[in-house]
């Protein structure tokens, strides 16, 4: 019998609240190619801190929960750390990765949806950055269905350096979900992470040319990659500022 959940219901409900409160516009295209059953591997871009939010109420017309795949930091702090230990979803300790890949695939194995975070972090480009291969061997290995999903809107919210607009009015959000991918064992994973990249960032293309909202002026056109007309940071730019955020934790630790 399956594990009855306090925390995950409520969230859900105080979610769609808050989407009717703020008049968010919410758009959910290829919500049918969620399974309503059995486990599934859903792939998202990463443009927002509140990217979970908003992948997870792609499978809710499916009526399925999304288990993410979060840094342990997310699951410390004293708020966040028990609504995302309710929620069950997936702690994950850079320095010892196997446990929260194991405990992805039970979860898979057992009919749960596990949500990656291909990029591992937040793309300043608002572009496709390179993906790790975790969500395609998590995939293969549990025999299961790779779904790319594709967020757009979301960093307007809330994203790395710039301050946060939790409580904008009737934003447009896109929510797009790609074809499943089958990868099966055997398959060159790295051949399929290519395959992910490609399928993503053609979602990406669709999602950005058809969203409803422009910037309202010149100094509104930050949340644009640069190949839009946009302020962001080219995918080049926004690589050399990831490295030097990573020389920086090394230095403070």
């Amino acid at each position: 019998m399956a594990e009855r959940e306090y925390v995950y219901p409520p969230v859900i409900r105080a979610m769609q609240g808050a989407f009717r409160m703020l008049d968010l516009k919410v758009e959910v295209r290829g919500a049918d190619r969620i399974p309503r059953s059995g486990g599934a591997v859903l792939a998202s871009n990463h443009i927002s801190y509140l990217d979970f939010i908003f992948a997870g109420a792609a499978a809710l017309p499916s009526k399925r929960r999304v288990r993410f795949m979060a840094k342990k930091e997310v699951f410390d702090n004293r708020i966040s750390g028990p609504l995302m230990r309710g929620m069950r979803h997936i702690p994950v300790d850079r320095e010892a990765g196997l446990s929260s890949y194991r405990q992805a695939l039970d979860y898979l194995k057992s009919g749960e949806v596990v949500g990656v975070f291909g990029e591992a972090t937040i793309s300043r480009s608002f572009m496709i950055k390179d993906l790790k291969n975790g969500a395609v061997r998590m995939a293969q290995a549990a025999d299961v269905p790779l779904i790319p999903v594709v967020l757009w809107g979301t960093q307007r919210m809330w994203t790395k350096g710039r301050p946060r607009r939790l409580w904008q009015r009737h934003l447009p959000i896109t929510v797009l979900i790609g074809e499943p991918m089958h990868p099966k064992k055997g398959q060159n994973s790295a051949e399929l992470t290519a395959e992910l990249h490609n399928r993503l960032s053609a979602l990406l293309e669709e999602a950005q040319s058809s969203y409803p909202d422009k910037p309202s002026g010149p100094e509104d056109t930050w949340w644009l990659p640069a190949h839009l007309g946009g302020t962001a940071p080219t995918p080049e730019e926004a690589a050399a500022m990831d490295a030097r955020g990573k020389e920086s934790d090394k230095t403070a630790e």
